[in-house]
């Protein structure tokens, strides 16, 4: 066999074996990891999921959105009206957890086609201040709209129940490991980020991911090729909505409540971060980016005695969100001025650049 041939088939070994063993640590995780560890990761996989989705739109379509906190909302209280009882004496329709999930999924799909018209004409900073708008509108209706949202206090969110499996906190002993409802929701999890990543990968090798980076390199020259250049943007806004939608779901199942505060202009901001930091346009980068965004703030939290300057909030030192915030924002300018194709693209290039050296 000639040298040609060698290397890629020891590249693709080697990338299986990284990839098996990888999934191999995820799926061992829940037996060692304690509850902190692991609502941290079910964060980040969460915060992975409406990562890709975002990326969707603004890394692979160009378009700007700066509401993507509208559409998590929308996932996250979709699914408590559908699958909460009324017992709270807040809107419930009582329907099989599943079920909700998937219609709450399907809602945050509803609204970004509702707003998809919008999103099909406008483009840049135009198309970013009507996304905000979005943000503030889902604030006052989280607010207000008491017997829905529950207010400024929010509402408790009831556990998913698949199979007859309850993704509560009753303690089911497997492999004499008590799994709580971390445990349970870890390999959920684990199975939405790897269908979505999947999904989205599909997308952007297809033609319909070369429409999209068409549109986005120059619009008009993409409709002069034929791209249906509207019907695309406003197919990714409902796309992106719908993996909003998931990813908002997951983090209510995480929380076990949801409070309006969280879902504001910070949360639509940090999605921004993300794919800028991990990597426009790519799937994996949306994963690095989402994985480090979310897991500053619990890591600054969890070590803030250790850490300098950090502290606990109200004791005189800068609080650990607020510490990961200015960390974040600082690697956001970095990779934009020395990583232009964030930590991926990196990766990615110089991989290239040393194989490039070799086969010389």
């Amino acid at each position: 066999m000639s040298e040609a041939l060698v290397k890629p088939l020891r590249l693709v070994r080697t990338r299986t074996w990284v990839w098996g063993a990888g999934a191999a640590v995820l799926l061992a995780l829940p037996f060692y990891l304690d509850r902190f560890w692991l609502q941290t990761g079910l964060f980040a996989m969460a915060a992975a999921i409406g990562a890709i989705g975002i990326n969707l739109l603004t890394g692979a379509t160009g378009q700007l959105s700066m509401g993507h906190a509208f559409f998590l909302a929308v996932g996250a209280y979709g699914y408590c009206v559908f699958a909460a009882d009324g017992g709270d004496g807040l809107t419930g329709l009582g329907l099989p957890t599943w079920l909700a999930a998937v219609l709450a999924v399907l809602v945050a799909g509803l609204a970004g086609g509702l707003f998809s018209p919008i999103s099909g004409r406008l483009g840049g900073a135009y198309l970013g201040i009507a996304t905000l708008a979005l943000v503030f509108i889902g604030q006052h209706v989280m607010f207000n709209a008491h017997d829905l949202t529950g207010g400024a206090n929010g509402r408790d969110v009831p556990p998913l129940s698949l199979f007859g499996l309850a993704f509560d906190d009753r303690e089911l002993l497997v492999a004499a490991v008590p799994f709580g409802s971390a445990e349970k929701l870890w390999y959920a999890a684990l199975v939405l980020l790897a269908a979505g990543a999947l999904f989205a990968r599909g997308v952007l090798r297809g033609r319909p991911g070369r429409a999209m980076n068409a549109i986005r390199d120059h619009r008009i020259a993409a409709g002069v090729l034929g791209v249906p250049v509207a019907r695309h943007r406003a197919a990714v806004f409902v796309l992106s909505s719908m993996y909003a939608g998931l990813a908002g779901v997951l983090l209510a199942l995480v929380f076990q409540r949801t409070v309006p505060d969280y879902f504001g202009i910070t949360l639509s901001l940090e999605y921004l971060a993300m794919i800028v930091i991990g990597g426009l346009g790519s799937v994996s980068g949306a994963v690095a980016g989402a994985v480090f965004v979310s897991l500053l703030p619990q890591l600054l939290t969890r070590y803030s005695d250790a850490l300098p300057l950090v502290s606990a909030p109200g004791t005189g030192g800068i609080a650990p969100g607020e510490a990961s915030r200015y960390l974040y924002g600082a690697a956001v300018v970095l990779v934009v001025l020395f990583l232009p194709g964030g930590l991926v693209g990196t990766v990615v290039r110089r991989r290239v650049t040393t194989h490039s050296g070799e086969e010389r």
